[in-house]
């Protein structure tokens, strides 16, 4: 007899809805805009559109900070840079030793092209 034990397989993961509506259906409320203030202000940085992009652009969907880190700044700015992205809800991160793993958040590059694609007609 084994004493290897049988694990629930996880929840599969759900697409995440559009945060908000396109901005060509309708007038944005105050809240749908306080949501995509915080996404755009957070890439509105240089640095941090690029680091965005390397984790997004990295083989397997994921990257770790020692392999996209080579940005034209110190290793604190791209902590400082990448912690912003995280709070404003693009990446998700995971420590594994020393290292961080950072993917982009599921489905908010979909739910950010929804928003700003104009609405079907």
């Amino acid at each position: 007899m084994s004493n290897a034990q049988t694990l629930p397989l996880a929840e599969p993961v759900q697409a995440a809805a559009p945060c908000c509506p396109p901005l060509t259906s309708a007038g944005l409320s105050e809240a749908d805009a306080a949501r995509m203030a915080v996404m755009f202000k957070a890439l509105a940085d240089p640095v941090r559109l690029r680091l965005f992009s390397r984790v997004a652009a990295h083989e397997g969907g994921e990257a770790c900070v020692c392999d996209i880190q080579d940005v034209g700044v110190s290793q604190p700015t791209v902590s400082h840079h990448l912690k912003k992205l995280r709070e404003a809800g693009l990446l998700t991160s995971e420590r594994r030793g020393t290292w961080v793993y950072y993917r982009v958040e599921p489905g908010v590059l979909a739910a950010m092209a929804g928003m700003l694609s104009a609405a079907a007609g």
